[in-house]
């Protein structure tokens, strides 16, 4: 298995940490959890979708929780009433656990179960305060009165 250094880009960045921890959990052996299957697509600009394959699950059965720049999907099948008698059982009734990491401002605006399929809706929301901006480069003369008759005005003084 190969290791990274990291130590060098920590010396020319500032605020990366996040990236790079990710960079170091994805090094780390763990086991992956392949059910259930998922797609994830990129719907638009800034709009993606997670699909889960989840047949056999009720609305009830499944709880979807964000919690800062992390998305649980869990769960939990019901016991039935009865006891069944399967001669053959081929529909996976066990429960699941599934983490999404996800981006900063990157929020959940709808879930919906429809045809054995958990659609999640996620749309990433940069504040207006973060979005690039681009500021006006002045000198010292655009401070400073111009003419010396401007300097001996009494609104010039005062100012």
């Amino acid at each position: 298995m190969r290791t990274f250094d990291l130590a060098p880009l920590f010396r020319s960045s500032v605020g990366f940490e996040r990236l790079f921890d990710m960079l170091d959990q994805a090094g780390r052996v763990e086991p992956m959890t392949s059910w259930p299957p998922y797609n994830i697509e990129k719907a638009g600009e800034d709009r993606y979708r997670i699909s889960l394959a989840v047949a056999g699950f009720a609305p009830d059965e499944i709880d979807l929780v964000q919690h800062d720049t992390s998305l649980l999907v869990t769960g939990q099948r019901r016991e039935s009433e009865g006891e069944r008698a399967y001669l053959h059982r081929g529909i996976a009734a066990r429960s699941f656990r599934q983490t999404f990491s996800l981006a900063d401002h990157v929020t959940v605006t709808d879930a919906r179960l429809e045809n054995g399929l958990l659609c999640i809706d996620l749309v990433r929301e940069v504040p207006e305060a973060l979005k690039p901006r681009r500021i006006a480069i002045g000198t010292a003369r655009d401070n400073a009165p111009t003419r010396l008759a401007d300097r001996t005005k009494p609104e010039a003084i005062a100012a």
